[in-house]
């Protein structure tokens, strides 16, 4: 007996009632887009592995999942080469592409490329798949959908400010509590400069980035095993416990970065973007979250994350400023602000507390019972009208019994089934069955329209 097939872990098929789910989603998330005024582009599932090294940080790098290059690819390759058994070395020698691990990078090449076609602000929105080399666990796959709104050529915190809005307008619209986290890249390295460790800018934000995974303590003890010293940690743990409302932790932080230009400016920011919010009366939380790091290394300004209030699961929407992200293309000084929202998460969480409406399931309205040729050629007539009209409408392919008929009816969720025989050929009518109550009623074509449209 062959073996039953499978599919690579941290992915997963979609039946079309989960598909249906989705596509709600989707969809709520594409109406948000173009309400804001964005206007869609699409990149490659695979891009050239000159394009993604490098921009995620050093563990971003071994999440990239690399295409092997085709036909022969030992060529080229020495025998000492193939026995060192360098899995990154020889990775590098055969595979020139890689399937993209974000939308944020792709972008930014986009640009460099198009950079004659674009006017600035240039205001896009993608909703693409994207693939990540990491350990499947809940809430976390090596395929997931993510769905991206950037504004690039523009420096001006009204973005930050609009993004905020978007993401208060999805929820809303989706039905998820949340609260929306905020911090400030510049606020991160003025506290690396303060504590005395500019340079390990990087190693800070990733070990605090891990805080909600593996804790305080845990988070310490990644510091010093890059060699931050324990003085330094001390100086860095106030802003970790730092505790109160907004503007008590503003204080904290204003008091901390005092005469610290970097800082200065990150709390400057900050404090935009808040008062702004209170102007703007959204029901979202906003939370000022001074351990929020956001791993990524080409973020320079406000970072948001933001998590759901009802279901325990990782961030479901992301984002931030990036000052010079096209300067690795070659083309300096593009500001840009995007976020990111997380699909696969999104679809978990509804799924969870069940918020689809009732008219996200989309299915066939109204199914004709066939009995032989001539009902059918008779009830295909009436369909295509019903279909000109926007109403969807099928017949049965086959004339099986009608119990089989009806149960296809019920196991798709189709609400009313047309039932034309001999008789309703005579008359000019339809027996109309609706499947919730169970009543059947007699109706013309027209009437039929009236009722499902």
């Amino acid at each position: 007996m062959a073996a039953k097939p499978s599919i690579p872990k941290g992915t997963r098929d979609f039946s079309p009632a989960e598909m249906s789910k989705r596509n709600y989603i989707f969809d709520s998330i594409r109406e948000a887009f173009h309400l804001f005024g964005f206007q869609q582009i699409e990149t490659p599932a695979m891009e050239n592995l000159s394009t993604l090294m490098g921009k995620y940080g050093e563990e971003g790098d071994k999440l990239l999942f690399k295409i092997q290059n085709s036909g022969d690819y030992f060529s080229g390759l020495t025998d000492e080469e193939l026995l060192s058994r360098n899995a990154a070395k020889l990775a590098s020698k055969f595979c020139e592409k890689g399937l993209r691990y974000d939308l944020t990078v792709p972008f930014a090449r986009y640009v460099v490329m198009h950079r004659d076609e674009l006017v600035f602000p240039f205001k896009r929105y993608q909703i693409q798949p994207v693939w990540r080399a990491d350990r499947p666990q809940k809430g976390r796959y090596r395929e997931f959908y993510q769905c991206d709104a950037d504004v690039i050529g523009n420096n001006s915190l009204i973005n930050e400010v609009e993004l905020i809005q978007m993401i208060d307008h999805v929820f809303g619209k989706l039905n998820i509590r949340v609260a929306i986290k905020l911090n400030n890249r510049k606020v991160l390295a003025g506290i690396a400069e303060v504590i005395g460790e500019p340079e390990r800018i990087i190693d800070i934000t990733v070990a605090i980035d891990k805080i909600d995974k593996i804790g305080l303590d845990g988070v310490i003890s990644e510091l010093k095993s890059k060699g931050i010293n324990d003085t330094a940690i001390g100086k860095l743990l106030p802003i970790l416990k730092a505790q109160g409302d907004n503007s008590e932790k503003l204080a904290i932080l204003a008091e901390t970065l005092k005469g610290n230009a970097t800082g200065e400016k990150g709390v400057e920011e900050i404090e935009f973007i808040l008062n702004a919010f209170k102007e703007l009366k959204l029901n979202s939380a906003l939370d000022l979250d001074l351990t929020l790091a956001r791993g990524l290394n080409y973020y320079t300004g406000a970072i948001l994350e933001v998590k759901a209030l009802d279901v325990a699961i990782g961030s479901i929407t992301g984002g931030g400023r990036y000052d010079n992200l096209t300067g690795v293309f070659g083309m300096e000084g593009v500001s840009g602000v995007g976020i990111s929202f997380g699909a696969d998460r999104i679809y978990d969480v509804m799924n969870q507390l069940d918020l689809y409406p009732k008219e996200a399931m989309h299915t066939t309205q109204v199914i004709f019972v066939n009995f032989g040729e001539k009902e059918a050629m008779h009830s295909l007539r009436i369909i295509g009208d019903l279909r000109k009209a926007g109403i969807s409408a099928e017949l049965f392919p086959s004339s099986d019994k009608m119990k089989k008929q009806m149960g296809y009816a019920n196991s798709h969720g189709i609400p009313y089934v047309a039932i034309i025989g001999e008789q309703e050929i005579n008359d000019g009518t339809i027996a109309v069955k609706d499947m919730t109550t169970g009543e059947q009623k007699s109706m013309t074509a027209e009437q039929l329209k009236e009722l499902l449209a």
